[in-house]
């Protein structure tokens, strides 16, 4: 179960499913070589600094663009029609991601990862009892950033 939930983590900051797979794999090869007291926690935080490293890297040769294309979707879509919609999708919840704080994505991504309150904090350096306030937040950071999109995009400022 915590495979699965890994990659998608990993998904949302790359944006790649292969390249999400391959980080989430180096994480559980790095894991079993410490043997962690909270196993769960060690990958998710160790994912999460391979794929900050990742961005680093692609930054500083000037290649950050390739972070922010999806090019191999997660789920296969049932028709053409599907697979644009699904796209579109991608792309606006991505450019709403990216307008949110680090600090706010990494809750968001951790949360939706499956990991508990407790973990969040351990991953995050946030106490305990911000985690649910920073969440609701953040939460409505993204709505409104996403909608914030729509609102150029019906306003012919898409792409």
């Amino acid at each position: 179960m915590t495979f699965p939930a890994l990659v998608r983590f990993l998904y949302r900051k790359v944006w790649e499913a292969d390249r999400a797979e391959d980080l989430a794999q180096e994480a559980f090869v790095r894991a079993l070589q410490h043997d962690p007291e909270n196993p769960r926690a060690f990958v998710f935080t160790v994912a999460a600094n391979l794929a900050r490293d990742e961005a680093r890297t692609a930054i500083r040769r000037r290649k950050h663009l390739a972070l922010v294309q999806a090019e191999q979707p997660l789920a296969a879509a049932e028709s053409p029609a599907d697979d644009l919609e699904r796209r579109e999708r991608e792309r606006a919840v991505q450019a709403a991601l990216g307008q949110l704080s680090e600090r706010d994505r990494e809750v968001l991504l951790l949360w939706d990862a499956g990991l508990d309150y407790d973990e969040i904090a351990k991953q995050t350096g946030l106490a305990r009892s911000a985690i649910g306030t920073t969440l609701s937040r953040a939460r409505r950071r993204l709505v409104e950033a996403h909608r914030g999109l729509d609102g150029r995009v019906g306003a012919g400022g898409g792409a």
